[in-house]
C-alpha cells in the first residue's frame, strides 16, 4: 500500500506521459479534425485495460474512465511491438462509432505486460453511405463505413499492410487515415518510452502498486463527493429534437439515487432503440464511459483536484435496458451517438441540479455541430473533404459567474480551426464567424452566447454534413429562475429570396455562390434575471452580448443615452416581478407545450406499451402512436391497432394503469 504522496507523484508522472503522447499526436497528425479540432484521446492503461491517466490540455475529455478489456481480450496473444486496433462499436464496446479508430500497445517488462499505451483518433471519413460517414438518416451500422473487429495492426513492430489496404480501399481520403493512424502509433511509442522511464526511476513493484493505488485513490475521492450529496432519488428528463430525420423527440429519463457514498443511475423509461443513428452503444456495461461522461464533469467540477481515471466509476452503477436508445442491439446504427450523449450529459446535469442546486450550473448548449465539407478545389481540380469547424454553443450560467461564450462546458475540448487555415485547405470563404447576440439564457448569471458561422462555397454539388444538429426545438434549460437559452438553427442563403431553412437536417447540397448559415444554441441562465446588477446588463450591451431591447424585455433594465435609467429600471422590474414565474427549471415554450400533451403519466404508459412489444416493433409503434396522439395514449394505441391488424397482441393492463 503506497502513501498518498507517492501516489500523487506517480499520478503526476503518468499524466505527464499521457501529455507527451498527446503532443506527439497533435504535432504529427494529418487531418484538420485531429491536428486542429483535437478530436482524439490518449491514455495509459493498467494490464486489465483500465484507464490510469489522461492528458488535461489536449484532446477530447470523454474517455477518462474507459476500459479496453473487452477489446484486449479478443486478441489471443501479445508480443513486444504489437499494436491492436478496432473501430467496431459492437466488438468489445471500446469504439463507439466507426470513425473512431482505437489502438493499444502493450508495454513489457521482463516478459510481462505491465501496462498499455492506448488512444483513438476520429477519422474524417471511414466510407459508408455519406461523406464523413455520419448522418442521423442512416438506419443500420453497415451504412456507417467499414468496421474492423479487434485485431493486430502491427505484429512485432511490422505494420500489417493488408489491413491498411482494405481500409484505404473503402474510405474517401485514405491519405488522412494513414497519416493520422501513423501519428497515433508514434504517440503510443512515446507513451511506452515514458512508462519505461517511470519503471527505471521507481522500480517495477512500485509502479505496479501505483496503478492499483491510483484507481483506489480516485474511487475514494468520488465517494467523498457522493457522501456530501443528500441521499434521495432525483428524477429528470431531457429531449433530443428528433429520433430520425424529421421524426419525433427522443426522450431520455434518469432516476439518480444517492445512497451514502454510492449512486445508481437508472435510465429506465428512456426511448427504445431508434431506426436512426442516434443510438448509444454501451453493451450493457454498468459503467460504460459514454453513460458516465456527465458524471466525470460533475465530479471534476466539485473537486478539480480529483484524479481522472477508471476508479471514478466504481461507486456508480448504471441501468440501461437492452434494446433502448442507450443500449441498442446490433445492427442498430450508432454513428450520431455523440448527439444523444450531449443530451445524456444535460440529463445528468439536471438530476444533480435537483440534488445539489446550489453547486450546479444551468444547461450548456449541448449542440456541438461538426461541419464537414466535401467539394472540388478548382485550384487543383482535386476532391477535398475536410472538417470546417465545430459550432459549439455557450456554457450554462454558473453559481458564481456567467457561462462561457461559444465554448459550452461539456464540449469545450473541441477546438476551433483558424479561418486562415480552413480557407487555405478548403475552397470556402467565411462571411461571418463569432458570437450570436441575445442567444444566452437570461439570469442572475447569464448563459454563454452561441457561436454563429457563415461561409460561401464556389463549386457545384458541394456536400455539407453537419452532424449533431440539435436544440433547434428543445432549448437548453435555465435553473433557479434563469431562462432557457436561444435555440440553434441552420439555413442556406439567409435573408435572401432563395433562403432554405434546414432546422436539424444534417446533410445539404450547395451550389456555387450559396452561403451556409449555422448557429448553435446558447447556455441556460441561472437565477432570476431581475437580480442581475444593472451595470452588468449595461456592460453586456456595450460588448454586444445583449441588445438594448433584450436588456429591457428580459432583465428589466432601461437604458437611455448609453446609461442605466435607475428610476425607470426599478419601476420596470417591479412590474415584471409577478410575471417571472416559479419552478426549479425553465425549459422554454416549446418543451412546455410538448409536455402539456406528453405528460409524465402519458410517457409512462407509452413506455409500458413499447416494453411489451418485440424489439423490432418498438420504434414503429412509437412513431405511429405519436402520429395519432391527441391527449390519450390508449386511444392512440387503439387507432394504431385498427390501422395495422398485424400489430402484436400485448398485455395492456400495466400500460393502462
Amino acid at each position: 500500500m503506497l502513501d498518498k504522496v507517492t501516489l500523487q507523484i506517480l499520478a503526476n508522472h503518468s499524466r505527464a506521459a499521457a501529455e507527451n503522447m498527446a503532443h506527439t499526436l497533435y504535432r504529427t497528425a494529418h487531418s484538420t479534425f485531429v491536428k486542429e479540432t483535437e478530436d482524439f484521446t490518449v491514455m495509459i492503461l493498467d494490464p486489465q485495460g483500465r484507464t490510469i491517466a489522461v492528458p488535461m490540455d489536449l484532446g477530447a475529455t470523454w474517455h477518462v474512465g474507459i476500459t479496453y478489456d473487452g477489446a484486449i481480450d479478443m486478441i489471443d496473444d501479445y508480443r513486444p511491438g504489437d499494436i491492436g486496433f478496432t473501430n467496431d462499436p459492437y466488438s468489445g464496446f471500446v469504439a463507439t462509432h466507426a470513425p473512431d479508430t482505437h489502438l493499444w500497445m502493450p508495454v513489457f517488462h521482463e516478459g510481462e505486460i505491465v501496462c498499455y499505451a492506448a488512444g483513438h483518433i476520429h477519422n474524417t471519413d471511414m466510407g459508408g453511405a455519406v461523406a464523413a460517414s455520419l448522418s442521423r438518416s442512416l438506419t443500420e451500422i453497415h451504412q456507417e463505413g467499414i468496421r474492423f473487429p479487434p485485431m493486430k495492426l502491427v505484429n512485432g513492430g511490422v505494420m500489417d499492410e493488408q489491413v491498411m489496404r482494405i481500409m484505404t480501399a473503402n474510405v474517401r481520403k485514405p491519405d488522412l487515415n494513414i497519416g493520422d493512424t501513423k501519428a497515433l502509433i508514434g504517440a503510443l511509442k512515446t507513451g511506452a518510452k515514458k512508462v519505461e522511464g517511470m519503471i527505471a526511476k521507481f522500480g517495477v513493484d512500485t509502479f505496479r502498486a501505483g496503478l492499483d493505488g491510483m484507481l483506489d485513490y480516485a474511487e475514494a475521492q468520488a465517494r467523498e463527493i457522493l457522501g456530501s450529496i443528500p441521499d434521495g432519488t432525483y428524477t429528470f428528463c431531457d429531449y433530443a429534437d428528433e429520433d430520425s430525420q424529421g421524426g419525433n423527440p427522443v426522450r431520455l429519463k434518469l432516476a439518480l439515487t444517492i445512497r451514502g457514498e454510492e449512486a445508481i443511475l437508472d435510465f429506465t423509461g428512456s426511448d427504445p432503440q431508434l431506426a436512426s443513428s442516434l443510438n448509444v452503444p454501451t453493451g450493457s456495461d454498468p459503467r460504460h464511459t459514454l453513460l458516465m461522461v456527465g458524471v466525470y464533469y460533475v465530479l471534476y467540477t466539485l473537486n478539480p483536484k480529483i484524479l481522472l481515471n477508471t476508479g471514478l466509476t466504481r461507486p456508480f452503477t448504471c441501468i440501461a435496458p437492452e434494446g433502448s436508445v442507450l443500449n441498442p442491439v446490433f445492427p442498430a446504427a450508432v454513428g450520431m451517438r455523440s448527439l444523444t450523449c450531449a443530451r445524456l450529459r444535460s440529463l445528468i446535469f439536471g438530476a444533480f441540479g435537483l440534488a445539489i442546486p446550489e453547486r450546479m450550473p444551468a444547461a450548456p448548449a449541448g449542440s456541438s455541430s461538426i461541419v464537414n465539407v466535401m467539394t472540388t478545389d478548382e485550384r487543383t481540380r482535386k476532391s477535398v473533404i475536410a472538417a470546417i469547424n465545430p459550432v459549439v454553443g455557450g456554457g450554462g450560467g454558473m453559481p458564481h459567474r456567467d457561462g462561457s461564450n461559444g465554448s459550452g462546458a461539456d464540449a469545450a475540448y473541441l477546438k476551433n480551426t483558424p479561418i486562415e487555415i480552413t480557407e487555405t485547405e478548403t475552397p470556402v470563404r467565411f462571411e461571418r464567424y463569432g458570437l450570436l447576440q441575445d442567444s444566452g439564457g437570461a439570469g442572475r448569471w447569464r448563459g454563454g452566447l452561441a457561436t454563429v458561422m457563415e461561409f460561401r462555397v464556389f463549386t457545384p454539388g458541394t456536400r455539407i454534413t453537419a452532424r449533431n444538429r440539435d436544440r433547434s426545438v428543445f432549448r437548453p434549460w435555465g435553473i433557479l429562475g434563469g431562462r432557457a437559452a436561444g435555440p440553434s438553427d441552420m439555413n442556406i442563403n439567409p435573408g435572401k429570396a432563395n433562403e432554405q431553412p434546414l432546422g436539424n437536417t444534417d446533410i445539404a447540397v450547395l451550389q456555387p455562390g450559396d452561403v451556409l448559415h449555422i448557429h448553435s444554441a446558447g447556455g441556460g441562465g441561472r437565477g432570476s434575471p431581475l437580480e442581475r446588477e444593472p451595470w452588468r446588463v449595461l456592460l453586456d450591451v456595450e460588448r454586444g452580448y445583449v441588445s438594448e431591447a433584450a436588456a429591457c424585455a428580459d432583465y428589466g433594465v432601461v437604458l437611455r443615452d448609453g446609461a442605466v435609467d435607475e428610476e425607470a429600471t426599478a419601476e420596470r422590474r417591479r412590474a415584471m416581478a409577478p410575471r417571472m414565474g416559479q419552478g426549479h427549471f425553465r425549459f422554454g415554450p416549446e418543451r412546455e407545450a410538448f409536455e402539456a400533451v406528453w405528460t409524465p403519466a402519458a410517457y409512462d404508459q407509452l413506455t409500458a406499451i413499447l416494453d411489451a412489444l418485440p424489439l423490432h416493433w418498438r420504434f414503429f409503434a412509437k412513431t405511429e402512436i405519436f402520429h395519432r396522439m391527441e391527449g390519450d395514449v390508449m386511444d392512440a394505441l387503439d387507432a394504431v391497432r385498427a390501422d395495422f391488424p398485424d400489430f402484436p397482441a400485448i398485455r395492456l393492463a400495466e400500460a393502462a394503469e
